[in-house]
């Protein structure tokens, strides 16, 4: 299984972005796909979950980024409107393999995913 993060780049504070997450490898579409970023200096941190009707946010993110999945493409989104200055990070895919949804007390713990992407540098600045 791999995962390819793309879609980073230089977006002007207030602006949008869109990341996307390619999986190869699952030979169905029991998996489930979190995003997370980490900021220079700063922890890794959870930013958002997609199992297959479930979605989850960071309160940071939440009301700004959209997260969505397409499985004919093995492909899952991240909408990212009005970003701030402190969306910069380097964001990263990861994926839980199975049908077995991770829940809120759970999904932002790297321990339950088994795949990780390499990462994508997202920069806010005007």
């Amino acid at each position: 299984v791999q995962l390819q993060a793309s879609g980073g780049g230089l977006v002007q504070p207030g602006g949008s972005l869109r990341l996307s997450c390619a999986a190869s490898g699952f030979t169905s579409d029991d998996y489930t796909i979190g995003w997370f970023r980490q900021a220079p200096g700063k922890e890794r941190e959870g930013v958002s979950y997609i199992g297959q009707s479930t979605k989850f946010y960071a309160n940071s993110v939440k009301g700004r980024f959209t997260i969505s999945r397409d499985n004919d493409k093995k492909t899952v989104y991240l909408q990212m409107n009005s970003v701030k200055p402190d969306d910069t990070a380097v964001y990263y895919c990861a994926a839980r393999r199975g049908s077995s949804r991770l829940i809120a007390s759970t999904w932002r713990q790297e321990e339950h995913y088994h795949y990780w992407g390499q990462g994508t540098l997202v920069t806010v600045s005007s």
